[in-house]
Parts: structure tokens; C-alpha cells; sequence
């Protein structure tokens, strides 16, 4: 059978870049990027929230390093990352204005961080090239690869005003978007270009051009990704909260995705106050999972409920049968691999129920509405056992068990 990746739309091939141990580009698996919301000057509390979104599967974290505490600070945090919390995701650092100054003040953080994120719209103004040629120096000599992420919202305004002042004079000029969209390229293209002639390998360069459209999402990337070999990172710049920002992540990612377009992604989610940020990394791995790219948990399916299932048995069977199999990864993870590919059915009445189950690997269908309260149990396409009583959720969590027991061989 063919991998995830096989099966992608082919884009111009990119070189690979190892940052920390994950792999990115070339034909390595998209990979799942996240960032922290805590001040990087207290250790403490970095340390733990790097580690609960490693836990959620961000296979790379990066970290805000803004000030000379939070510099300071960053060696520290991935000692308790490493040692208290047995934790060693690439730990990567995001820089804006003064990255020029940390980076050479701070050489243990420079040598202890996994890659640097670099804005090129925020390196200083007059001494922009003096700036990022700093940073990149600083790179070579730690051998670390670099992130060139442009940004929507703090774009080089000496590259946007000449474009535009140039597009101005043109016989026919273009919508001021088209040549923000091409301002963008332009500078990440350019950055890289810079960045080589400073002596950084080309197989040390990432590129982004994050905006905060789903449209203009989509259009960067069909402009930037033709132009180099370079690994993209993907995702929208302030996706927003909730329902929102998941549906837009959703949208951008998946049309770039299925165009073969993106190495890393992050989906960046506004968390409701005092929230952690884990959702953004299961939200990312839902999109590569349901685009058949990446597996990292066994899919539920479930029917959405209509007049015929008039009670709540069946979601809240759907609900528990989740949560089981969730809670179950991180050990099946190690003992059972292969498990994440699993297709599990919880249907909630005899229309699409006994199909959709035979589809699945194992699957359950219950009556519905006025039928006898009988659930059939399908296994690898065929009737198994039908469950009856009030014990059903827990006679079909034990079927599972036994499934992903023989199914999938002990590690």
C-alpha cells in the first residue's frame, strides 16, 4: 500500500532540512509546528507548556525570545525541559527587532535553540541588511537552520513602497492587494538570497508568508511556492478564536495541502482566557489526517443524528468511544503501531449505519428510532456479534481492546 505521502500532489521538490533531529521537506511527512504563550523569562512555566504541546504531538515548539531575560532564561528552561520533564522536542526561537543583539549577547541560547524565526520586516529599518546578515552569521556558526518568515502585518515597508510607487507609474497598474501579495514574495525571496550570500547553507532555509485571509493565504503560496526549493512553512497569521479560526486554518491549509504546497504548518488559535494551546495542534492534525497526508489517531465516524435517533445514546456513545480511543494513544502509540490508522464506526441507525460500519475496521450500528434495541457489531466488514442491554458502550470499548490487540502487533 502506498504511504500518506506518496499520494500527494506533486509540487517542485524541495531539499530537506533538519532542524533538531524532524526532518522538514524533501519527501518527509508535513510536520506539525506550535508556539507558547508564556513569558519565556520564567523557565517554570515555559518549560511545562512546551512540554503539554509536545505531549499533544507538536513535533517542533517555538518560543517568543523578545528580551534580554527571556535570552537569558532559555538555557534554563530546556535543562527543566530536558531533564525534570523528560521532554526533547526542537525548541525554536521566534525573534523581532533586537534578535541582532540576543543572538550574539546570549551564545548559549544561540546554541542551545533548534532554528530561528527571523521577520524581515522587523530587523531595523537603515540597518536591515546589517541586522539579518548578524543573525545569519550567528546561524552559520551554530550550524542552525533559519526560518525567513515574512508577515502580513509587518511587512518591509522600503521594499512595499517601492513596488508600489512602481506599480503606480505602471500604464496599467494592479490592484494594490497583487502587489502586496508580490511585496511579500519579493521579500522572503530576497531574504533567502541575502541569507546565502552571508554563507547560510541553502539547505538551512525555511520559508513563510503568512497573512490572515484565507484567500490571500492561498494566493501568496501559489506565488512563493514555484519560485525556489526551499520548505514552506504554512498557516494563517491570526487565524482567531474558536470556530472561526479552526474553520479558516481548515480551509487555507487544505487547498495548499492538496496541491502538494507545505512542509510544516501551524494553525494558530486564539485559546479562550486561561486556556492551554493544545487545540491548535489537534485542530493541525485533524486537517493532515482527514487530507489522508499524516495518522495519528483512529478515526470516528459518526452519523450526525436525524429524526430517526431521537436520543442522545448514540453521541454520547460516539463521545465515550472518542475518549477512549484518545486516552488510549499514548501507550497504543508505543505497543501498537500502526493503530493511528484504525477506522472505527458509531452509527446511530439501520439507514447508513450497517454500511458505514462494514466500511470501517470495526463498527457499531444502533437501531434508531422504534426498533428493537439490538447494535450489531461489524469486524473487518463482517457481522461479528450483536450487543443487546444497557451495557453496550462497555461490551464494544472491550471488542476494541481485543481488536487492537490482535489487529496490531505488539511492539
Amino acid at each position: 500500500m502506498s504511504s500518506p505521502e506518496a499520494l500527494r500532489p506533486a509540487r517542485r521538490p524541495t531539499v530537506s532540512v533538519d532542524v533538531g533531529g524532524v526532518l522538514v521537506g524533501s519527501a518527509h511527512p508535513v510536520v506539525v509546528q506550535s508556539m507558547t504563550n508564556t513569558d519565556t523569562a520564567d523557565p517554570d512555566a515555559t518549560a511545562i507548556q512546551v512540554a503539554r504541546l509536545a505531549h499533544a504531538g507538536s513535533q517542533l515548539v517555538r518560543v517568543t525570545v523578545n528580551t534580554e531575560q527571556a535570552a537569558a532564561a532559555v538555557p534554563e528552561m530546556l535543562r527543566k525541559l530536558r531533564d525534570n520533564l523528560g521532554v526533547d522536542v526542537p525548541v525554536i526561537g521566534d525573534f523581532h527587532y533586537n534578535g541582532h543583539k540576543l543572538l550574539v549577547q546570549y551564545p548559549e541560547t544561540a546554541r542551545l535553540l533548534a532554528k530561528y524565526r527571523i521577520n524581515p520586516g522587523n530587523v531595523g529599518g537603515k540597518h536591515h541588511d546589517e541586522n539579518f546578515s548578524t543573525i545569519v552569521r550567528v546561524a552559520v556558526d551554530h550550524d542552525k537552520p533559519v526560518r525567513i518568515g515574512v508577515n502580513w502585518g509587518s511587512l518591509d515597508q522600503d521594499l512595499l513602497t517601492s513596488m508600489m510607487e512602481a506599480n503606480a507609474r505602471a500604464a496599467q497598474p494592479r490592484d494594490a492587494r497583487d502587489v502586496m501579495i508580490d511585496a511579500m514574495v519579493e521579500s522572503a525571496m530576497r531574504s533567502a538570497e541575502l541569507a546565502e550570500s552571508v554563507g547560510l547553507r541553502h539547505d538551512r532555509i525555511i520559508l513563510s508568508a503568512k497573512v490572515s485571509g484565507v484567500r490571500d493565504l492561498v494566493d501568496t503560496y501559489h506565488r512563493l511556492a514555484p519560485r525556489s526549493d526551499y520548505p514552506l512553512h504554512l498557516g494563517l497569521t491570526e487565524a482567531g478564536m474558536g470556530m472561526k479560526g479552526i474553520v479558516a486554518s481548515t480551509a487555507g491549509l487544505a487547498v495548499l495541502l492538496n496541491e502538494g504546497i507545505g512542509d510544516t504548518i501551524r494553525v494558530s488559535l486564539t485559546p479562550e482566557p486561561g486556556a492551554g494551546r493544545e487545540l491548535e495542534v489537534e485542530v493541525a492534525q485533524q486537517v493532515l489526517q482527514s487530507m489522508g497526508l499524516r495518522s495519528f489517531l483512529p478515526q470516528v465516524s459518526a452519523c450526525p443524528g436525524c429524526g430517526r435517533t431521537t436520543s442522545t445514546f448514540f453521541q454520547e456513545m460516539a463521545q465515550q468511544i472518542t475518549g477512549h480511543l484518545r486516552a488510549r494513544m499514548p501507550e497504543w502509540r508505543e505497543t501498537h503501531p500502526g493503530v493511528e490508522d484504525m477506522k472505527v464506526a458509531v452509527m446511530g441507525c439501520v439507514v447508513n449505519g450497517p454500511g458505514e460500519s462494514k466500511h470501517a475496521d470495526i463498527g457499531i450500528s444502533l437501531p434508531g428510532t422504534f426498533e428493537a434495541p439490538v447494535a450489531p457489531v461489524f469486524v473487518d466488514g463482517r457481522l461479528d456479534r450483536t450487543l443487546r442491554g444497557d451495557n453496550i458502550v462497555a461490551e464494544f470499548i472491550d471488542l476494541l481492546e481485543d481488536y487492537v490487540d490482535r489487529r496490531y502487533t505488539r511492539a
